[in-house]
């Protein structure tokens, strides 16, 4: 289903751009945007991609990955097709960069999705397989539909998106997982097609201008973003400007898309970059994509006791009051808490619309 965009302007050889990221696609009339979705058709630049999905799932919400966000709870989630970066190690190429529109079965309208979310319990919606960024239309009525059902709604995004768009999509966003590439100009521009300032002014906004609850993601690849000095650099950078209250996760590794020759990353070097943001102050850290119960566990900050104990997506031990206050020293655990915790577990079901 087509659908009029919101960010866009005319130049003066006729051509439309598109201003809801930094590509600034210019775009003749049936061309599309790098991300495939976003085209210039009848003189205005239209989603192309709206009411459209590859699929939902009920997914654990730390799957997103979102460990202070209503923990244990079962989110909804969806995506389209199409992505504004070119990462040459996606993991979900094949509907981040699908170009075949016949993968997206599942027609659903804002209020079809918010109805489903309520049908099967889901406290949340996530925006996610693919960037929320290019079907921001799409997204934010999505969220205005959740929003009247009682339903918080969650981007898993690059952060790849223009002040103007930004401002607005954010304004539907309850939580978000961002994911922070790495923290080097070269990686962005040789491995995603992009640039590392856009992704740290949307971070920067969300810490000083939104209510948004939003965590940190860093894939570590070997050879490409995991040295020491790196992490360094990034994990200062995130205490110094967004405070050392943001969990920030690092996931491992595996081989795929364009990226098939680089071996899995060890656990080791996870284990090292964990060490390292915890040592420049950043309260949360976890591991993701390896087994390691006591890497994906939550500990209070001030006394060191377990707070959330995890075994992958399960939820093992629960030492939070209903105030969301370590149980032994009653400081206050940064983050979005319920009284109680949710019991979804590590399941994965598929929901047809």
């Amino acid at each position: 289903m087509d659908h009029s965009g919101l960010y866009w302007k005319k130049l003066n050889d006729g051509r439309l751009q598109c201003e809801v990221c930094p590509r600034l696609c210019k775009l003749h009339e049936g061309q599309r945007g790098l991300c495939f979705v976003r085209q210039s058709k009848d003189a205005q630049i239209l989603l192309t991609t709206y009411g459209r999905s590859s699929g939902f799932y009920i997914d654990p919400i730390e799957k997103k990955p979102l460990n202070h966000f209503l923990p244990g709870t079962p989110v909804l989630s969806f995506g389209t097709a199409g992505c504004n970066l070119t990462c040459k190690f996606c993991q979900n190429w094949d509907i981040s960069k699908s170009r075949e529109f016949d993968k997206l079965t599942e027609m659903a309208s804002p209020e079809m999705i918010a109805k489903a979310a309520n049908n099967n319990s889901c406290r949340s919606v996530a925006f996610t397989y693919n960037d929320p960024v290019i079907f921001l239309e799409y997204a934010m009525d999505v969220a205005e539909a959740c929003r009247e059902s009682g339903i918080h709604t969650v981007a898993v995004t690059a952060g790849y998106i223009l002040p103007d768009a930004r401002k607005e999509f954010f304004k539907h966003i309850d939580a978000a997982n961002v994911d922070l590439k790495a923290f080097s100009e070269e990686f962005y521009k040789k491995i995603c097609g992009g640039k590392l300032a856009p992704v740290l002014e949307t971070l920067l906004y969300l810490k000083n201008e939104t209510n948004v609850w939003f965590e940190l993601t860093t894939l570590l690849i070997p050879g490409e973003n995991d040295s020491p000095e790196e992490m360094h650099k990034m994990t200062e950078w995130i205490v110094e400007n967004l405070g050392p209250d943001v969990p920030l996760h690092f996931s491992a590794f595996h081989p795929d898309w364009k990226m098939r020759d680089i071996e899995f990353t060890p656990h080791s070097t996870l284990s090292r970059s964990r060490e390292i943001a915890l040592g420049n102050g950043i309260r949360n850290v976890y591991l993701g994509n390896v087994h390691d119960k006591s890497a994906s566990s939550t500990y209070c900050h001030e006394c060191g006791e377990l707070l959330i104990g995890r075994d992958w997506y399960e939820l093992s031990e629960w030492h939070l009051d209903h105030s969301g206050c370590c149980v032994s020293c009653r400081t206050a655990c940064p983050g979005f808490f319920e009284k109680d915790p949710g019991y979804w577990g590590a399941k994965r079901l598929p929901v047809s619309l």
